[in-house]
């Protein structure tokens, strides 16, 4: 089997995935349940479950590639990413006695696995040289909007809960707009990328990431609803003005 069935598959498996995500809510952060076994200190599984993305694919790139080009770049971006998601932000974040399930952590590093592997692949096979330069910037502005949103959307919920205990209702900027700006510039930015790059493993990671984190932001828009009587009711979930 080739890697591009490898990926074809994978993008068939995120999308039979999607309705199970749809109806069970992954059992972490506000949605975490004992039920799902063993539970280990949130902050630890973080950075577990996110490692081999931070690590895997850039060492897949340069064991596959014989000499440094210019699709180093896309390296470096996803590394930027990576380095926040793993490092920085479980960090930050507050959540001190706070549990996930080992198996939610095991779960995410095997995807991460995956994935890192096969971006890695083909982020060696691609020619930039026959790259589209308007679709290059496109894609790089998309992927620099998402990481922006992304990142200032995540800085303002750790903000609130530094002055506040416990959950409230996030003001200002796209969270006026949606529960979930976080969310939707982490879609935006892997959008961005599928197009700089053009091909199967980011296209994958795409479809992957709208299969988990739509129906993750729909399931935090109803918690938001249930928890909250004065919750906005013009807020959408996670797309401004659609869903």
């Amino acid at each position: 089997m080739s890697l591009n069935e490898v990926a074809i598959y994978w993008i068939i498996t995120g999308l039979i995935i999607l309705p199970i995500n749809l109806y069970y809510k992954a059992p972490y952060g506000r949605h975490s349940s004992k039920k799902w076994g063993i539970l280990i200190d949130n902050k630890t599984g973080w950075i577990l479950m996110e490692l081999p993305a931070l690590i895997v694919c850039p060492l897949t790139f340069l064991l596959l590639e014989d000499e440094i080009n210019q699709n180093l770049f896309f390296i470096m971006l996803w590394i930027i990413h990576y380095f926040n998601r793993t490092i920085i932000f479980p960090l930050k974040i507050k959540t001190k006695g706070k549990k996930m399930p080992l198996l939610i952590a095991c779960s995410a590093f095997s995807f991460n696995l995956v994935n890192g592997l096969l971006n890695g692949y083909f982020l060696t096979i691609i020619d930039f040289k026959n790259f589209s330069t308007n679709l290059f910037i496109l894609g790089l502005v998309f992927f620099s909007l998402g990481f922006f949103i992304n990142i200032s959307s995540d800085n303002l919920l750790i903000k609130l809960r530094e002055k506040k205990q416990g959950y409230s209702i996030p003001k200002s900027r796209l969270f006026n707009r949606i529960s979930c700006p976080n969310f939707f510039g982490e879609i935006i930015e892997w959008f961005g990328f599928a197009i700089m790059t053009f091909n199967l493993g980011s296209l994958s990671f795409f479809i992957w990431t709208c299969c988990n984190l739509i129906p993750r932001g729909i399931a935090h828009h109803r918690w938001y609803n249930e928890k909250f009587e004065n919750y906005p009711k013009n807020r959408k979930a996670i797309i401004p003005y659609f869903l």
